[in-house]
């Protein structure tokens, strides 16, 4: 009998971690029924992270909440309250960019992702994990700053509007007034960009927000005042993650550590890949980004490095495979992408099986 983990990242848009390890799981027990599967789904820090540590952590507990949305709409969402005290956030729960449509590229903020910060601590929380995948503006966490009391101020002494928009016109900022961070706040990224310049928030992440290559200078000349104004360093790695979110969350007291370490840690991977003779691992779309602390490479690092072999599915496959063992593409085996990302439970089942096919004698 041949144990297996099955530990997908979401495959986005399409199926949730949770969703794709187990179409990806039937489709394996249907040509090896015997096996022994282990279910991990995981997250980066992105979409889906709740729902991992939920699935991880026995006794969590879902605290919802009702925060100010990303065009100043109220969103109805939740963060989780772990046994141990820790409250984990996700910013795409309160300030996501599938809450927007349309998209606001300069006036979308983080203040609702704050709300929810702000909550996790007067409930109790005593530590926080932040999960900031996933976000629609380029804000560099100001908005969440605005929720957690900081106040920041033109030069006639107004506070600033939200959004990246408002940042244009920041002269100071106030933390007198801000509630104090606890002594453990880990900020989960899945990027190394700075705040600013080429690879930063605004050039790199802007488009998908919406953002024209005008308001990209924009957004950047913005971003440079409020890293100014608030006196960090925009060239931390890391401190262009989700619109520069994490930049302003370091500020208020925060740790930047990767996601995918963090959260396999906190799941038991290490210990589930060690007694396993195959690793599989996904996510929508596997290139040249994903050796940059996504899910995948950080799996068959882990499992190299365990001498447990890998094999990877992904919804589209546009980078080298060689550090796994096998590789399927939903998009091959579909045919074409619009038909795996219409039918990607389908598909993911079809790839579990087809890796199950490779592997029997």
């Amino acid at each position: 009998m041949t144990r297996v983990v099955i530990a997908p990242d979401s495959f986005k848009g399409t199926a949730s971690a949770t969703v794709a390890a187990a179409a990806i799981a039937r489709g394996w027990a249907s040509v090896r029924p015997s096996d022994d599967l282990v279910l991990l789904p995981m997250a980066d820090g992105g979409e889906g992270t709740l729902d991992t540590f939920a699935a991880a952590v026995p006794d969590a507990r879902w605290m919802p909440e009702r925060v100010l949305g990303p065009d100043d709409a109220p969103v109805d969402t939740e963060w989780l309250l772990l046994p141990d005290g820790t409250g984990v956030v996700e910013l795409a729960r309160a300030s996501g960019l599938t809450l927007l449509d349309p998209l606001r590229p300069l006036d979308a903020h983080t203040f609702g992702f704050g709300e929810l910060i702000l909550a996790a601590l007067e409930a109790g929380a005593t530590r926080l994990i932040l999960a900031i995948g996933g976000s629609s503006s380029t804000d560099g966490g100001a908005g969440a700053l605005a929720a957690l009391g900081v106040e920041l101020r033109g030069a006639s002494g107004e506070l600033v509007p939200l959004g990246n928009r408002g940042l244009g016109a920041l002269a100071s900022v106030d933390w007198s007034a801000a509630r104090s961070a606890p002594q453990s706040v880990v900020v989960l990224c899945d990027v190394s960009n700075p705040l600013l310049g080429p690879t930063g928030a605004a050039a790199v992440f802007g488009p998908q927000k919406g953002a024209t290559p005008a308001d990209i200078a924009v957004m950047d000349a913005n971003l440079a005042r409020f890293a100014r104004v608030l006196g960090s360093d925009p060239e931390l790695p890391g401190a262009g993650a989700a619109g520069g979110t994490s930049f302003g969350l370091v500020a208020w007291g925060a740790e930047l550590r990767s996601g995918a370490e963090e959260i396999s840690t906190r799941s038991g991977l290490d210990a589930a890949i060690a007694s396993a003779d195959l690793v599989i691992t996904g996510e929508g779309r596997y290139d040249s980004q994903s050796a940059s602390g996504k899910i995948p490479h950080h799996i068959a690092t882990l499992a190299a490095d365990l001498g447990v072999a890998s094999a990877l599915v992904a919804g589209l496959i546009e980078a080298p495979t060689d550090q796994f063992t096998d590789a399927v593409s939903l998009t091959d085996l579909a045919g074409a992408s619009a038909t795996a990302r219409s039918a990607a439970e389908h598909w993911l089942e079809v790839a579990g099986a087809t890796l199950a096919e490779h592997l029997s004698p």
